[in-house]
């Protein structure tokens, strides 16, 4: 799956679901959800819950790591968006999870010693 970029994550699920002819009824039966909170999660009102991820990996028969990275780009997207991050800010941030990467990695080896 390529990340589909211009589409939030609630209009990714609705794409999904409108692709497979469910109704926002049908899908949201599937995901335990009411159709309500369904909608709002298609409109962009309410945050998709992580945890149902691999629940909707199964419904659509996708890949659950491809799934995961679309979900947690269009979270990082909004938090950039709700912060007005500046690129020189995300900058700073790409650094410090490289820096975590580099933390994490020093832990795996000493552990392992």
């Amino acid at each position: 799956m390529t990340s589909l970029m211009k589409t939030t994550f609630g209009e990714y699920i609705r794409l999904l679901r409108t692709e497979k002819e469910l109704t926002l009824t049908q899908l949201a039966a599937k995901l335990n959800l009411d159709s309500a909170n369904l909608s709002k999660i298609e409109n962009g009102i309410r945050d998709f819950d992580e945890k149902r991820l691999p629940k909707l990996a199964r419904i659509f028969k996708l890949n659950l790591k491809d799934l995961r990275e679309e979900y947690i780009t269009d979270q990082l997207g909004k938090k950039i968006y709700e912060t007005n991050c500046t690129k020189q800010l995300l900058k700073v941030a790409e650094e410090k999870a490289e820096y975590r990467r580099t933390l994490n990695k020093n832990l795996q080896t000493e552990k392992a010693v």
